[in-house]
Formats: C-alpha cells, structure tokens, sequence
C-alpha cells in the first residue's frame, strides 16, 4: 500500500505546479479580506450610527461595503503592478530592446542586443556574453570586474574573441589584469583591446559607429555614443536626374556626404557636469539616453553625490532643458531604494522632462514583496 501510494502522488515539481495557482488565490482572496477589514472599521460605525437613526441602514451598509472593497480592489491592482515591475527584465526604447542590471555600487552591465553591444561588464553576466563589442567606462570593479569571465565564457562557447574598448589611461593596467588571469588560469583570453579616446571614432560595421565623450566620475571615465551612418545626396547634385547621377557614380564621383546619426548614448558613472559640457551635444540628442541617477531623494544632498562622482535627480530637472533625447533611461539607483520609490522618481522627473522616462529596475524589490 505504502509503494502504491507513493506512485499516486504527483513529483514535488508537479505538486508545486498544481498548487501554485491556488496558493497565488489564497494570497490575493487574504490580502483582499484583510484590506476590507482594516478600511471597513470607520464604515461599521458611520451604518451603526445610521441604524440607531431608525432607517436606511441596509443600504447605508451595503454602500459602505461596496465603497471599501472598490478600494481594496484598488490596492489589489497596485500590488499587480508592483509584481509586475518584479518581473520585468529589461526596457524597450525607440525601437531598441534594452536589458541589464545595474545596481549603485554592485553591479552595472546592459546590453542593446539590436546593436551587438554592452555598456559595462559588471560581474560578467552570462546575457552580455553574446554581444561582440563591450565599452568600459571606467575601472571600478562593479562595472569591470567581470571582463576576464566575460573573454573566458566567450571562448568556452568557441565564440569569437570581442573587442573591448577603455578609456587610454587604463588599457595597459586592463591587460595586466587579463595576463593575470591568463597565467593563473592557464586559458589563453583572446580579446582584442582597443583604447578609445576622446575625439576617435571606431567602425563597428558599415553603418553603425562609436565615439566616446567626456564624463565627470570620481576616477577617470569616459561614455560613449553609438551613431547610425547614413549617406546623403549632395545639396550640388540634388536637381539632377538619375541617369546623370549614375553616371557620376561610375565615373567615381564621390555624391553623398556622410551623416552620423546619433542612436544609443551611454554616460556610466558621472557627475551632471558632462550635460553642460558643449562638445556633449550628440549624447543629449541622440534618441536614446542611458544615464545615471544615483540618488533619488533629499536623505541625500547632491553635495554628498557630487563628492562620490554621481547625479541627483534633481540635478537631472534643474538640467532638464538641454535634453533633446527621445527616451532617457535611468540607471545606477542606490539599493536604498524600492521599486515605488525608483515609479515615483520617474514620474517626478517625467513632469519636467519632453523625453519619455523610463527607468532599467532589474534587481530591485517591491515593498510589496
């Protein structure tokens, strides 16, 4: 009987399954009861009072009750959507999927899969793993201390070595770093290391580019710009015809002038004094943003942020007019901070800003959690 009985019932997983949704009813039909009771308690005596009166205290009641669970609904909703942000993993933006975790002082990788690129490398995240072109912008551990993983899982999934680019003052200390990790491990990490300074620009293919811009961290650093390359008719040859037009193209006519059109921005760690920095101007225009925002509220001045190298929120508003991006996407919150308290700092910054804000909140929790 005993071995019968173990065959009837369902694996752990299986059971797990099973139950969850139940469970999951149980939790939100709780939340609910208890919601209903705590707002319920000023209506139970307001319909006392109204029975005592000699009439209309079934309706008085019922109204009440009604008016209690339309707002312990209206919390249930809440507490959905704070699930909801939980789960979520990434951002979209202007027709660009943007996914990774950053986190102040812990970890800081994202990725624009469309592109092929990461911002970052943090403590090497297995989702960055697959972008060939990986840009550093600094040399604090929670933004490079998983570069040798990186180039190693790279090399374990025989993909090809990446191209890594750093700001110059860095790039002999990285491939210490990297020989390091070679003669330890012994596992030859094939990379090819770049030092990108400021005013270079580097092909990642024919009509995608990088160049980096100044940024103001406590220790050097550099973000950079992703630009889309496009060729243009020249204004000298635009009343022509297209047969005549082809012709000065076989001939070898050189007719298009290049435009670089600035796509993805990424700033990493940095006080707000690369927004008034005019030789930053493709960063604030192009269509998408990625930038910090380190603190979020007054338990801590931007005296305190700009001495450890970061921005305020309110430094963001009282800025808020050199931004021309489409989309800003805000990064790098202290872990002091929730959820609802990252919501409500978009929706501040939102009230001051044209672009649309949207903020990368993977690896933080809900209070409602």
């Amino acid at each position: 009987m005993a071995a019968a009985s173990l065959f009837s019932l369902p694996s752990p997983r299986l059971a797990h399954r099973l139950l969850a949704p139940a469970s999951v009813a149980a939790s939100s039909s709780s939340r609910l009861q208890t919601l209903a009771a705590k707002k319920a308690a000023p209506a139970t005596v307001a319909t006392g009072t109204a029975g005592e009166g000699g009439g209309g205290g079934g309706r008085g009641a019922a109204g009440g009750l009604l008016s209690v669970l339309d707002r312990a609904m209206a919390d249930e909703e809440e507490y959905r959507r704070a699930r909801a942000q939980v789960q979520r993993k990434g951002v979209e933006a202007e027709g660009y999927a943007i996914e990774g975790v950053s986190v102040g002082g812990h970890e800081t990788c994202v990725t624009v899969p469309s592109l092929n690129v990461a911002f970052d490398i943090g403590r090497g995240p297995l989702f960055a793993v697959s972008q060939d072109y990986l840009f550093i912008t600094h040399a604090h551990l929670d933004h490079i201390g998983g570069l040798p993983m990186y180039v190693a899982t790279r090399g374990l999934y025989n993909l090809k070595p990446p191209v890594v680019f750093v700001p110059p003052c860095i790039k002999d200390d990285v491939e210490d770093l990297l020989q390091i990790h070679r003669r330890m491990s012994q596992v030859d990490l094939k990379v090819e290391l770049v030092a990108l300074d400021l005013g270079e620009t580097y092909e990642i293919r024919n009509d995608l580019v990088a160049r980096p811009f100044e940024t103001h961290h406590a220790i050097p650093s550099q973000g950079y710009v992703i630009y889309s390359v496009r060729r243009k008719l020249k204004k000298q040859y635009a009343h022509l015809k297209g047969t005549q037009i082809m012709k000065m193209k076989k001939s070898g006519t050189e007719i298009t002038d290049t435009i670089l059109y600035p796509e993805v921005a990424f700033t990493g760690d940095t006080k707000s004094d690369f927004i008034l920095d005019p030789l930053n101007a493709d960063a604030l225009r192009a269509k998408v943003l990625i930038t910090e925002a380190t603190f979020l509220d007054d338990q801590i001045d931007v005296d305190h942020a700009r001495q450890h190298g970061h921005m305020h929120l309110s430094e963001i508003m009282e800025h808020s007019q050199w931004f021309r991006n489409k989309t800003i996407v805000l990064t790098h919150f202290s872990n002091r901070y929730s959820l609802e308290d990252i919501r409500q700092a978009v929706s501040r910054l939102q009230s001051k800003l044209s672009s649309k804000v949207v903020a990368l909140t993977e690896g933080f929790k809900s209070d409602y959690r």
